[in-house]
Formats: C-alpha cells, structure tokens, sequence
C-alpha cells in the first residue's frame, strides 16, 4: 500500500495507517532495513536478534493475539529467519547490492555478514574496532564496507577477503561525548562515504571521505549538534545546475539528520544544502529512509514521530534509468560479476583465459534480468508425513458424507485436513489509498456434493477383549503364526573341542525329537500350502506333542512376523571359569516355506518361448526310498534334470549356474546345462538365505553363518564368517539381503541398519543406517546434479537408503544455530555416501556422490578438501618408483576423467579460479 501522501487520507478512518503489527522480538527495535527487491525486511534488537520477515501468500485482515486495543493488520508478515550471532544489542543492518549479504552492526564491536541466500550462514565476523559500532553501509558495487564506531575511527573493509582497507580517524579526533548511532552512507556512483558526528575546527559536521585514496578533504557544515545519521538518495540524478553550461550535470542527493533536531537536504553538485528544516522534531533524528523512486523521504525521531517529506523533479533532478546506472557503474569499475550467488564476488577479477571461457560458458541471464545461479540454492520443499522427495499439495475432496443416528439426528463423516505448509509471497505491490480493502461474499454456490447413506451409525467398538477372560486373550496371543518355519533350537555347541560337546548334552538332547517332527510336519502333502510354526518354549520345557496352531486374526498374526534371536549360553569345560558366549541358534533364522513343487523364475516373461524356470519337486517315492528333483524349463521344455537324495528347501540360479540347499546340509551348484560343478558342499546347518547374481552365490545358514563363492573361479570369497557381530540382542533379525553384481553381501536388519562383510579387512562394515543423524542433518540437497537423479534413486546403496523417510530437506531449520556443525555434517555423511559406494562397487553411485561432494564444497568454498579430491585423481604427473601405489582408475571410470568433469565445477566459484587454473594447466599438460 502506498503511503499517506495528504491530509484527506490521514483523516479518513477506512484507509489503514497501520499495514501489520509484528512482536516477535524480545526487546527494543533499533533498525529496520528494507532489501533492494521489496521481498524482505531485516530487524535488529536489543535482544541480540537480527530477523528477517516477509510477507504470507494468502494475506488478509487479522487482529493482533493478545493485543489490548483493535489492532487489525492489512498485511500478514512472517519471521522466516532468525539470526543470532551477536552478544550485545544491534544498532544498524545494510544489505548489499543485489540483496546477496546482509551486514549487521553491535554493542559487541563486531560487524556480522551474513548470507543472505542462505540464512542463517554467516560469511565473515568483522574484529578491529575497540568501541561500539554504530553504523553500516555498502559501497553500491558491493567492492567495501564501511563501518562506524564510538572508537573515533571509520574503517573499511574488503570484501574479496573480509580484510581490512583502510581506517580513518582524523576527522573523529575532537568528538566528545557520543550519540546513540552512527548511521554513515554511501553515495551511488561509489565516490564518497559520508560520515556522522565529525567535528572540523570545534564544529560539528558529517565528513566526506573520497574513494579515490580515501582522502578527507571535504565536509558538510551547517548542523549546531552532533550529525547522527546520513542517507543518500538510492538514484543518481540528472540536471542543468548551472545555465551556462549547455550538458546536464549528474551528482548525487543526501539527507543528513542531527541532534539539533534539524534535517538537511544536500546535492553533490551544490556547495550549500538544498533545503534545510530547523526545529522539525522535537528530539534527536534517528533514521532516515528514501522510497524507491527517490522523491518521497521518511525521517523518524527520538520523540516518537515520523516526518513525510515530498519532492519533485524541478527540486532534486531527473534521476537515471537502471540501465544508464549500470553502464554508469561499468564505465567507472568495470563489468559486475555478480551472480546472485555468496560464491561469487562482485570485486574479483578473472585472472586467466581459461576462467574467462568457462564464465562465458555459463547460462545466460534470464529474461527479467537477473543472473542465473551456477550453484543452485538449497529449495525448501513442503514436508509432508516426513516424505520429501517429491514436493506434495494437498487437496482436499469435495463430497462430505451424511448419515443418521438411531434417534434420527444427523451426522457429517468428519474428514481430517492437515495443516498446509505456510507458503510465502513476493515483494508486497502498493495499491491506492483511496481505495480500501473490499470484502465480500462469494455469489457462487457450494460445490461440495453431500452423499446421504442409508445408514444407522452406532458407537464403534475397538474389540471385544474386555469381554474375555484373562486366560482366553492369552491363549489368542500364545499362537504365533508367521509365513516361515523356523528351525528349533539345536545344540549349542562349539564345534571345536570334545569337551565343549559332552558338557552341552542336555541342550542337545531335544534336537532328534526337533528334527523328527519337522520332518514328519514336511512329509504332509495336506495343507501343505498354509504356514505352520513351532513353539520353542513348549517343545523344550515340557515336551508335549506339538499341535496345529489356531487360524487368528491377522492383527494378532502381525505379532509374531519378526523372527527372533536365541541367546545360547556355552560353558567351556577347558577354561577354570565357565564363560557365556551368545551364538546365533538355529531357531533365529528361518526357513523359506517350500511346497512339494516349487519353482523360480531365473530369467525371460512367463508363459514365454524365453522363460528360464527351474523347479524343484521333493518327496517322490521310488520304491523304498524318496527321491527329489531339481529340473530347468525353458518356454515350458524341459533343458534338464539332476536327482537329489535329500529334500530340497531353497534353491537359486541365473543364465550362469543354479544351486540348491537341502535339508541334509548340503548344497549342490550345477553349469547352465545341468553338469556339475562339484561334489555337495556341506554347510554347518540348513541353509535359510540363498542368492545368485553372476557368478557368485550366497548362503547364510540357519546357525548366522555367511558365506560367498565365485563359481567362476572355484574360490570362496567370504569363508564361514559369523553375523554374531552385528545380530545382538532377541529383537534383532534379518529383514532382508541381496547379493551385488560384484559378489558383495548385503545384510539388513530390522533395526534399519545395513552391513556387508570387506574380506580384505577381515570385518563387517556398516553401509546404512535409517537412524543415522548425518543423513537426517546432511544439506546436500541443493548440490545434487539434477541429470543424475535416477542414479540416485536405482543403485544398490540407493536401495538400501529409502528416501522417502529422510529429513534432509529440514536440514537448514534444524541447524539455525551453527552452520559450522551443519556444514562439517554434510561433508560427513557425503564422506560416508562415497566410502559407502566404494565398498559396494557401484560405479555409478560413487560418480553421483562425488559430483555432489566437490558440488558442495565448492558451494562452501572449502579448498583444501578440494584440493585433496584434485590430488587423488589427478595422481602423479611424472612416474617414479614411489608412485607406483596410484592407480589410474576406480570402479573402472578414468579419475582423470573425473577431474576434467568437475573442474568446470570448481570454476563457478570466483575465488577458487587460482586453483581451477592450477590443476587446468596441470592436466591439460599430462595429456599433452
């Protein structure tokens, strides 16, 4: 809304004075800034804070919580970010140009930049002043900073690396006293900074420091008291000053604020001030503030009032268009690098051929004029049910449901809505004065349908426990019944001593009977199909004969589908003391429920000339024996057949072998065609987990024992290595596990955490984990290269990490505080994607994590990581006999290769380009 411009709109109570009443901070407001765009507000406080609001989507009129009189705010304004950094009270906030940094001013005499595209990340802390600083201000080309402070001094500071340029205190040395800020300006062509609260010869002034050899030989006279506050006009003007000169002059405009309660108006081209107004408050001036256009000024004061000041074009001057005041701006400093971006410096100059090239090569500007971002910023998506992965918008039906209550009442079906994720407009646009906010109501009809039923609702009960006995709701939760059989208890033995055998006889004397039953339950081709599970607990406590569990509910069946680990205590007869050692009993891991026939899908469509099956049929009778096949099909022929002598409980294949696990612990491996490939191997227990993929195969026995063949080669890969390690606790079990490409085992549990065993170190690596906090922190998402997202999504580790439950897009609200901690957890959890990859021998991920990681760090400018990554596939440029550990290529992509596709990325960042041409001109030489 635009402002009240004369007396009739003041008087007229329909136009609002107020747009929107915000009381988030704690304590006094010193400072309010606007940024060049209109979309946001920064505020600084007593209370240490520096927020930064902007306006609601849907806006309109509210009253005020908690508010004593009528206040209704127009508009709707929200604190989208909070920044705390400070330790005292902040007196001055100033954005830079094009609204990239935010500089903010304390008691603390510090000055804090901040980055503005991606609050609240702090880009420098400024330290040299020894007393308060009382003001802050940009130079127009974003090359310096100019802070004032209580010390007497003036200092300006660079921006290419937060140094320090110059200190000026000549000007300040007769100042006594001091005043509450000391708002200092900077003119828009960039030639002068004007300070407050200067004195020359015993009088007050605001001092003029040229940029060109920061000289103070100029000054503005005419305030009795202290200045307090200087503001240049945002535009540079345009106008004959003197008649005799036939060319328009250009200069600048500036308002200047004192403690004598006066405010001058003041042009660059003028010796005397354009208009003064004496006595115009009745206290201090405090701020003082120009419209965009530059002919409207608001000036507050100590007494609590705000002056309006109206000008013209005959007054000040014609001000020039933005086009002429960038041409302007190039002629004097050079072309503006600046891309929008905090890793770009509008004062850094491209120093090599190279870097030019690779910044014309860029994305063009867009068509409203401003940059494209080389580096995309992080983008929050809406974070529905904990799933961000695809931004969601809800919506809601419009059919309500009506039915009746037995006495006749109607009933509306409620229909929960959750709440919306708050969504944020742009810059607010003025609208007329004279036309107030309208209200009306909708002519249109409801388009929500109402479905009546002819129904009688009737209060819901939840179960019918309560009206049960004790006793019976035991007995409901007593009958497990699960889709898998489980293996009893068997003896817990070592396997290694004779002693350790007879000291675990009375464990193992329930195990004939164990097996004995399972067999028999097997042999029942009746119902064969419905699962059937045993009761431990029954079978070795009492030994009563084991019966068909009741057919539950599947609520009560849910209970019992995780299997679960039986801690088995073994007393070493050989040590002086018994030690306890926890072992992975055969009734922790199940086995795979298998009919009489059963068959796998190996390769092809069913019902098609290039389907693969193999089948296995058990229990055919021979005479006086059983025998068991293991048969493959293709398109319904039969390519061939091998006899097994024991029942066969799972089995596996692919185009290049097929293996089957029996019941005797053995495990048979045949070639494509039916030969084979060895005698049976002779496992520790029964097989529960079987895979293939290429040449390798996979078995985790029944016991928590893992083993990996490459069939290839005839060699083992991982020998008998227990899951003890990583299965503790009777909650723990196996969820699931695949077998890769490369023969890397691939172990999940139920707790959400992944592991693979590396035989060169000889121990089990955890490769995922659901709970893992660096995930949930991890800020990598705005880094992601948005041509690979499908690698992302389709890899093995990808697999294993399901995106939809990760909060990393939360990852910049949680961690407001330090993005110190945020950033060192980002490279950590990349780290560990890479290392993750690496192990898993997914080439294709390892590429996408490490774009994503070098995309990262250049973001953050974190050059020594970099130059670590550089190193590492670069290698060696000259070879001698202390090189030879490099290898020139890693999950078979070329590193040098490597190094070529993320250098460009390394270019995006100005201040990295010593470093871009550093390993440019490294690599462009080794291919040479």
């Amino acid at each position: 809304m635009s402002p009240v411009r004369d007396e009739k709109d003041e008087k007229d109570n329909s136009v609002p004075k107020m747009l929107c009443q915000m009381d988030n901070h704690l304590a006094c407001v010193n400072c309010v800034r606007w940024s060049y765009s209109g979309k946001y507000l920064a505020s600084g406080g007593d209370d240490k804070l520096v927020m930064i609001w902007q306006t609601g989507k849907y806006s309109g009129m509210s009253s005020v919580f908690g508010s004593s009189t009528k206040v209704v705010n127009v508009e709707q304004w929200k604190c989208v970010s909070t920044l705390r950094g400070h330790l005292g009270d902040v007196l001055d906030v100033a954005w830079s140009p094009h609204d990239a940094w935010l500089a903010t001013c304390s008691i603390d005499n510090t000055i804090v930049v901040w980055n503005a595209l991606k609050f609240p990340e702090q880009i420098a802390v400024l330290r040299g002043h020894t007393g308060l600083v009382k003001g802050v201000t940009w130079d127009p080309v974003g090359k310096y900073l100019a802070s004032q402070s209580d010390d007497k001094s003036l200092r300006v500071w660079r921006t290419l690396d937060w140094q320090l340029e110059e200190t000026i205190t000549e000007p300040f040395d007769e100042c006594g006293g001091t005043t509450h800020v000391l708002r200092l300006g900077w003119s828009p062509d960039g030639y002068y900074i004007v300070s407050a609260h200067a004195m020359n010869n015993s009088g007050p002034t605001a001092q003029i420091v040229e940029r060109d050899g920061w000289k103070t030989s100029m000054d503005f006279v005419g305030h009795r008291k202290a200045v307090t506050v200087v503001r240049f006009n945002p535009n540079i003007f345009c106008k004959r000053i003197k008649k005799s000169s036939e060319k328009p002059q250009q200069y600048s405009c500036c308002a200047i604020g004192s403690r004598d309660r006066s405010l001058s108006i003041w042009l660059t081209a003028l010796k005397r001030p354009l208009v003064v107004t004496h006595d115009l408050f009745a206290n201090s001036v405090l701020d003082i503030s120009w419209s965009k256009t530059g002919f409207e000024l608001l000036c507050c004061s100590w007494d609590g009032t705000v002056a309006f000041l109206d000008f013209t074009s005959d007054e000040i001057g014609t001000p020039l268009t933005l086009e002429e005041k960038q041409k302007l701006h190039q002629n004097i400093y050079g072309k503006s690098l600046f891309l929008n971006n905090s890793n770009h410096n509008p004062a850094q100059i491209i120093e090599t051929p190279a870097m030019l090239k690779l910044q014309q090569q860029q994305p063009k500007p867009r068509e409203n004029g401003t940059q494209v971002n080389v580096t995309p910023v992080k983008q929050t998506q809406p974070l529905v049910n904990g799933d961000m992965s695809t931004p969601v918008k809800q919506q809601y039906g419009n059919k309500q449901i009506e039915t009746r209550t037995p006495d006749g009442r109607r009933r509306i079906t409620p229909i929960f809505i959750a709440p919306q994720p708050d969504e944020l407009g742009e810059a607010p646009l003025p609208f007329s004065t004279t036309r107030p906010p309208m209200f009306s109501s909708s002519t249109e009809q409801s388009k929500i349908v109402v479905e009546k039923k002819n129904e009688v609702t009737v209060p819901h009960r939840l179960d019918d426990t309560r009206s049960r006995s004790p006793k019976d709701i035991s007995k409901k939760i007593e009958g497990p019944s699960t889709g898998m059989t489980p293996i009893q208890a068997m003896s817990a033995l070592d396997g290694k001593s004779d002693k350790s055998k007879s000291s675990a006889g009375p464990t193992s004397a329930a195990s004939p009977s164990v097996e004995k039953s399972i067999e028999k339950e097997n042999s029942q081709e009746k119902d064969s199909n419905k699962p059937k599970s045993l009761s431990v607990k029954r079978k070795l406590d009492t030994g009563d004969k084991i019966k068909r569990p009741r057919k539950e509910k599947e609520t009560s069946r849910t209970l019992f589908t995780t299997p679960v680990a039986v801690p088995v205590h073994v007393h070493s007869a050989t040590e002086k003391e018994s030690t306890s050692k926890i072992i992975y009993a055969s009734s922790g891991l199940q086995l795979p429920v298998v009919s009489r026939v059963t068959t796998v899908q190996i390769s092809g469509t069913i019902d098609t000339d290039s389907s693969l099956v193999l089948e296995l049929e058990n229990n055919i009778p021979a005479g006086s024996v059983t025998l068991h096949k293991l048969r493959c099909v293709r398109g319904g022929k039969q390519l061939w057949e091998s006899v097994l002598g024991s029942r066969g409980i799972c089995i596996a294949g692919n185009s290049h072998l097929a293996c089957v696990a029996c019941e005797d612990h053995s495990f048979s491996m045949f070639s494509p065609s039916g030969r084979r490939l060895s005698p049976s191997l002779v496992l520790d227990s029964k097989a529960s987990v079987l895979h293939c993929s290429g040449y390798f195969v996979m078995v985790v026995t029944c016991q928590g024992n893992l083993f990996v063949w490459n069939l290839q080669s005839m060699k083992a890969v991982i020998k008998n290595e227990s899951l003890v390690s990583i299965i503790s606790g009777n909650t723990v079990s196996i969820s699931s596990s695949s077998l890769t490409e490369q023969g890397i085992p691939v172990i999940s549990l139920n707790n959400g955490k992944s592991y693979t065993f590396n035989p060169d170190l000889g121990c089990w690596l955890i490769i995922s984990s659901k709970q893992d906090p660096l995930d949930r922190c991890s800020d990598y998402h705005s880094c992601i290269p948005k041509d690979n997202t499908d690698v992302r999504d389709s890899g093995p580790l990808a697999l294993l990490q399901s995106h939809k439950h990760r909060a990393g897009n939360q990852a910049s609200r949680l961690f407001k505080s330090s993005h110190t901690l945020q950033q060192a957890s980002t490279t950590s959890h990349i780290e560990n994607q890479l290392a993750a990859a690496l192990v898993l021998k997914s080439g294709k991920e390892y590429k996408f994590w490490l774009i994503t990681y070098v995309r990262y760090l250049v973001q953050e400018g974190l050059e020594l990581k970099i130059r670590d990554v550089c190193d590492d596939l670069l290698g060696p440029l000259y070879k001698t006999s202390t090189n030879s550990v490099w290898e020139a290529h890693i999950l078979g992509i070329r590193k040098r290769s490597l190094l070529e596709e993320i250098l460009p990325i390394i270019g995006t960042n100005l201040r990295l380009q010593r470093l871009f041409t550093e390993y440019k001109e490294q690599l462009d030489m080794v291919r040479s």
